[in-house]
C-alpha cells in the first residue's frame, strides 16, 4: 500500500469524530490527498448495516450477530472505499476499525477477544492500521457529554448502562497491551484544540516515518 492508513478509537463521547474532522481538514490544507470515513459505514452497504446494528429498537440483537454483522460491514468498506484509498497514495483517517470490535464485542460483550478477533482476521486478511489513535476519556465523563450534545446521533450503544463502557474501556487497555507498537494514546478530557493539536502532532510524526 502506498498510503498511510489512520484509525481512530475510543470509548462513546470521547469526541473522535470531531477531531478527525478537523486533523482531515488540517491535512488537505497541506496539501495530502486525504479520504475521512467511518465504520461502521462509509458507502452505501455498510452504512445499511450500521442502520441495522445501532437501531435503538434492536436491543434483541444477539451478541454474536453483532460482532458478524461489524465484521461484515468492515469488510464491505475496507474493499470498496479503504484499499482503494491506500492504492492511490491517500492518507486514510477511518473512525473506528477492528479495535472496536475486539474491545466492545469481544470484551464488554463477553465473546472474547480473540474469537473477535479471528472472525475479523478473515475479514480485512492482512490489513491493519499503520497508526491507531486511542481517545481516553473517563467513560462517565463520555457518557455526559453524550447526553449534553443533543445534536448527536443517539444510538443503541449509547441505550447502554455505565458498566459496560467501563467494560468497553479495559477492553481498549487489553487491546493497546496486544499490540502497543500501533497504538498512540491521547487525553481526550483535554479541550478541542489542545487534543487536536497532538493528534495533528501525531500524524505528523507517522508522515515522516513513512516517508509521505
Amino acid at each position: 500500500m502506498n498510503g498511510l492508513f489512520i484509525t481512530f478509537e475510543g470509548p462513546e463521547g470521547a469526541g473522535k469524530t470531531t477531531i478527525l474532522q478537523a486533523a482531515a481538514d488540517q491535512l488537505k490544507k497541506n496539501g495530502y490527498s486525504v479520504l475521512a470515513t467511518r465504520e461502521p459505514g462509509g458507502i452505501e452497504i455498510s452504512e445499511r448495516i450500521r442502520e441495522v446494528i445501532l437501531n435503538p429498537s434492536h436491543t434483541a440483537m444477539d451478541p454474536k450477530t453483532e460482532a458478524l454483522l461489524y465484521a461484515a460491514a468492515r469488510r464491505q468498506h475496507l474493499v470498496e472505499k479503504v484499499k482503494p484509498a491506500l492504492e492511490e497514495g491517500k492518507i486514510v483517517l477511518c473512525d473506528r476499525f477492528i479495535d472496536s470490535s475486539l474491545a466492545y464485542q469481544g470484551y464488554a460483550r463477553g465473546l472474547g477477544i480473540d474469537e473477535v478477533y479471528s472472525v475479523n482476521r478473515f475479514a480485512i486478511g492482512s490489513m491493519m492500521p499503520n497508526v491507531t489513535i486511542y481517545f481516553d476519556i473517563d467513560p462517565e465523563e463520555g457518557m455526559k457529554r453524550i447526553n449534553l450534545n443533543h445534536a448527536r446521533e443517539k444510538n443503541r450503544l449509547d441505550l447502554e448502562k455505565l458498566h459496560f463502557h467501563q467494560l468497553v474501556q479495559k477492553g481498549y487497555e487489553e487491546v493497546m497491551n496486544r499490540f502497543p507498537g500501533r497504538f498512540r494514546i491521547v487525553d481526550a478530557s483535554q479541550n478541542v484544540e489542545h487534543v487536536l493539536k497532538r493528534v495533528n502532532n501525531i500524524i505528523e510524526g507517522a508522515l515522516k516515518e513513512n516517508q509521505l
